[in-house]
């Protein structure tokens, strides 16, 4: 068979009224190149036009009324947009740490809810880590707790060294800007190695945190005050625990990335968020004890 055999043959029925003047049999105008024209989607040839096969179909055998059918079909399900974006995140970001700041604000005028928010947090913080499924609700609760505990203990340190949560809010300010820059730049990665210590780092100083806690609660006995070199051993661990809670910040950025890359659905900008406010709430409260101990050693 001369030609392409795929496509010889595959020609219109006389008077098909959807081919209109290209129908065989039907109505034509002389060409003014020839009796042949070639175009993109097949070869027209004076008084019939022979239609190419579409991508996938090449070595099928297909008619003409089945071929139309496949030109006009239509996708095969509606394109899913709905993708997570740097956007999405930072408006999420920004949402739950106004909230933070609003439970502050109430905090602060009534520090016993601190203990609200620090039960509150803590129990809802295990639930957001552990839900399969990122609840807003729950994530903008927890940061309205998180904000009770933050407001709490920052009027306690407030009333012992005045002007130390503007420096610890500036502080903390200060190093999540720089990270997210080095981030940016790509000249600070996190790796494999470095999370795997910081998992046990963190673990390890979780403990640390509540038997320290049972000891000052029950024996009037706590660690930190405790002295390594003339130098409060609270001041050794918080400066330890602000580069934790500084590798957090890395790990929830390098999250980030990869979600929006991944093409995550835009639900997960409330998980993102959620562990952005963990490390910032962590950092600022190390750094405000950082800051508390390096007065106390000047006032000495």
């Amino acid at each position: 068979m001369a030609g392409n055999p795929l496509i010889n043959n595959m020609t219109k029925p006389a008077g098909d009224p959807r081919f209109g003047q290209f129908g065989a049999g039907g109505t034509t105008t002389a060409n003014p190149y020839g009796q042949q024209a070639q175009s993109p989607y097949g070869t027209y040839q004076q008084g019939s036009y022979t239609q190419q096969a579409p991508y996938g179909y090449e070595n099928q055998q297909v008619s003409a009324g089945q071929l139309n059918d496949m030109y006009n079909a239509g996708t095969a399900g509606p394109v899913d947009t709905n993708r997570i974006t740097i956007n999405d995140i930072i408006m999420k970001t920004g949402l739950n740490l106004g909230l933070v700041v609003v439970g502050a604000v109430i905090s602060w005028y009534m520090p016993i809810l601190m203990f609200v928010g620090f039960i509150g947090g803590l129990v809802l913080g295990f639930v957001n880590a552990l839900k399969k499924k990122v609840s807003p609700a729950l994530v903008m609760t927890y940061s309205v707790m998180e904000g009770l505990l933050v407001g709490g203990i920052s009027r306690m340190f407030e009333a012992s060294y005045p002007g130390i949560v503007l420096q610890a809010v500036m502080a903390t300010v200060i190093v999540f800007a720089t990270i997210l820059a080095l981030y940016s730049s790509g000249k600070v990665r996190a790796t494999p190695k470095m999370t795997r210590f910081f998992m046990i780092a963190t673990i390890s100083y979780a403990v640390f945190c509540l038997i320290n806690l049972v000891a000052s609660l029950f024996f009037g006995f706590n660690a930190r005050g405790v002295e390594v070199m003339g130098i409060p051993l609270g001041l050794i661990i918080g400066l330890f625990a602000v580069l934790l809670a500084t590798y957090s910040l890395l790990l929830d950025f390098t999250h980030a990335s990869e979600t929006v890359k991944m093409g995550a659905p835009e639900r997960e900008s409330w998980r993102i968020a959620f562990g952005l406010i963990v490390s910032l709430v962590w950092l600022y409260i190390e750094i405000l004890r950082v800051l508390y101990y390096v007065r106390a050693m000047a006032d000495d």
